[in-house]
């Protein structure tokens, strides 16, 4: 199974020019919010609940089996290893390189390719046109039937939609659509039942997180 983040990146490049829907100080921030919410969705990373010896809401790496996957491995050491961390600090270190590292993964299984050039002959730029669509089809059929048909998603399709509804991308992706409608929709799976309170404090935590880390970085890297 793909990772939350690579299926991420993939909906947030625009199919043929493959440039980012969202900006380049919100886009390695989601990303890194992706990761830590599958951590979360896997029991791996999860807020400190009040009790515990760490103080509430700094993430916690529990124990159990480790992360197959070698980013999400990388993930749990950091987290892991550093004295317990805010989730926005967290999406900070977690950040660093990793849009490049999640755009080679989805060049390798073919859906995008990779394509450099320069802005004014001057300024390096990377965009990752679509190749196969394949799988974002398919993943766009699921965001399609919660989003505009009102189809309980999965844990994981609603994981999706809240990391797109914290940088407001649902709207882009359904362009035909009523944006305000879908917008709303988004908002709502973001704040719905569909998971367990760890995981629920988990989405509360990395939506506000993404949006406090794009809007002070600066502050945020060192509110560890």
């Amino acid at each position: 199974m793909t990772l939350l983040a690579e299926d991420l990146l993939l909906l947030l490049l625009y199919d043929t020019s493959g440039k980012p829907v969202v900006d380049g100080t919100r886009m390695p921030r989601v990303l890194a919010g992706a990761v830590l919410l599958e951590l979360a969705l896997g029991d791996v990373v999860t807020p400190a609940e009040p009790g515990e010896d760490v103080k509430k809401g700094r993430l916690v790496a529990r124990d159990g089996a480790r992360p197959q996957d070698p980013l999400l491995a990388r993930a749990v050491d950091l987290i892991g290893t550093s004295k317990p961390m805010k989730p926005e600090a967290a999406i900070e270190k977690l950040a660093k390189n990793l849009r490049d590292e999640l755009a080679k993964r989805i060049v390798g299984t073919g859906w995008v390719r990779e394509e450099k050039g320069k802005v004014l002959g001057i300024f390096p730029t990377t965009r990752w046109p679509e190749v196969d669509g394949s799988h974002e089809r398919a993943l766009r059929s699921e965001l399609s039937a919660a989003l505009l048909d009102g189809v309980t998603p999965t844990p994981r399709t609603a994981a999706l939609v809240s990391l797109l509804s914290a940088v407001d991308a649902a709207p882009k992706l359904f362009p035909d659509a009523d944006r305000r409608a879908v917008k709303k929709r988004a908002k709502e799976i973001a704040e719905g039942d569909w998971a367990g309170k760890a995981v629920r404090t988990s989405v509360e935590a990395v939506n506000a997180a993404i949006v406090v880390a794009a809007t002070v970085p600066a502050i945020v890297a060192g509110s560890g």
